[in-house]
This record gives structure tokens, C-alpha cells and sequence, in this order.
């Protein structure tokens, strides 16, 4: 089941809900086991917000790529450097997978991630996807912060970001919950995915709130 026709914008997003209208115990309750996965491209702000979701809603937060790393005992460039992506992303794959079977939690997946059928498939049956949508004025502003973005040490790291936009988001478009990553406080993105999750899961108190609107 996926709701990506309905996406949420955290700007313009459906003003009949207030987040803190949300029963947040109901809706971990309808979650049950699953956990919260964050996909789309680097940048797209995964990491930041989901720290601030995890907290919102007492779950723990994993960052695949720390988690990848602490198991290799390298960084991902490094990993990039020494062994190459396919090495990588084989790597990838079974982090997470084993990852999804301590749920429920935020998890934060590197920008390639969600490419795998594997990880897609284990994704769908044990989590909820949410793809953090952003523009690319946006996402090159943020990754110009860090110089660490292995798939962008190149001549052209701008036309490598469209390339991978290009190719990235109809399969990001595939998770079952999108919403818009822009320059705007991270606890407005969270607010967004909290209420987007819960008209997902039926939470009651989304639809009280509606009601007494």
C-alpha cells in the first residue's frame, strides 16, 4: 500500500491536523514491530530529522551507514575506496536487513539503500517507508557542507546529483509515505511525518482532530 499521490508538504501540509493532536501512544501501538524507515537521496535530511522523530516518539535511532561502518570497522569512503560500491551496498543490505528485525525504531538508510529489491522488499515487510523529498537547489546546498559524499568526489559533482536524481527518485517514489524536505525548522518535517504516519496507520486521534476543526 503506498499514499505517494498524497504528498505531504511541510509548508502546505493538511492544516486540519495539529501534531500535537496526535495520540503518539496510538500510534506506536498500530505500529507495533515495524519500524520507521527514512529513505531518498543524501542530503535529503534522514539523519537530522530522524533523530528528532526518534525522540519525539521514545524510539531508539539507527543510522544505517554508522551502523555499516562500526561493522566494517571503516568509514564508507573508505569502503568505497578500498572495495567499490557493489562491495559496499552487498554490505548494505545485510546491515539492514538485520537491522529490521530489532524494530521498531527510526531508521536512517544511506541514499542508495532503497535501490536494492532485497532491501525494498525487507523494508515492506517489516517497516513503514517514508521517502523525504527534496529539490535540488536544496540538496546541493546541503551536501556542499561536507566533502565526504564518496559518490560525489568528482569533476562534476552537480551533474552526478542530477544523474542520480534522475535515476533515484521513481524508485524512491515507490515507499509508502512521501514528504517534502525543505528549509525549514527539522521539528516542522517531524511534525509532518508524525501526522502523515498517523492518517497512514488510522490513528484515531488524527481523525478527532479533523472532527473538531
Amino acid at each position: 500500500m503506498t499514499k505517494n499521490d498524497e504528498t505531504q508538504d511541510p509548508e502546505t501540509g493538511p492544516e486540519w491536523i495539529n501534531a500535537k493532536d496526535i495520540d503518539l501512544a496510538g500510534l506506536l501501538q498500530k505500529l507495533g514491530h515495524r519500524s520507521i524507515v527514512l529513505v531518498g537521496i543524501m542530503g535529503c535530511g534522514k539523519s537530522t530529522v530522524g533523530k528528532r522523530l526518534a525522540q519525539r516518539l521514545g524510539l531508539e535511532f539507527i543510522d544505517a551507514d554508522s551502523e555499516i561502518e562500526r561493522a566494517a570497522n571503516m568509514t564508507v569512503s573508505e569502503i568505497f575506496a578500498e572495495h567499490g560500491e557493489p562491495y559496499f551496498r552487498s554490505g548494505e543490505e545485510r546491515v539492514i536487513a538485520r537491522i529490521l528485525r530489532e524494530g521498531p525504531q527510526v531508521l536512517a538508510t544511506g541514499g542508495g539503500a532503497f535501490m536494492s529489491d532485497a532491501t525494498r522488499q525487507e523494508i515492506s515487510e517489516q517497516g513503514v517507508s517514508i521517502w523525504l523529498k527534496v529539490d535540488f537547489e536544496t540538496v546541493m546546498a546541503r551536501v556542499r557542507r561536507r566533502s565526504t559524499r564518496p559518490l560525489l568526489q568528482n569533476p562534476d559533482p552537480e551533474g552526478t546529483m542530477r544523474d542520480l536524481l534522475a535515476k533515484r527518485e521513481p524508485v524512491y517514489a515507490r515507499a509508502a509515505l512521501t514528504v517534502t524536505s525543505k528549509e525549514v525548522p527539522h521539528e516542522t518535517v517531524v511534525d509532518q511525518i508524525v501526522i502523515t504516519l498517523a492518517d497512514y496507520l488510522d490513528v484515531g486521534d488524527a481523525q478527532n482532530a479533523s472532527a473538531m476543526s
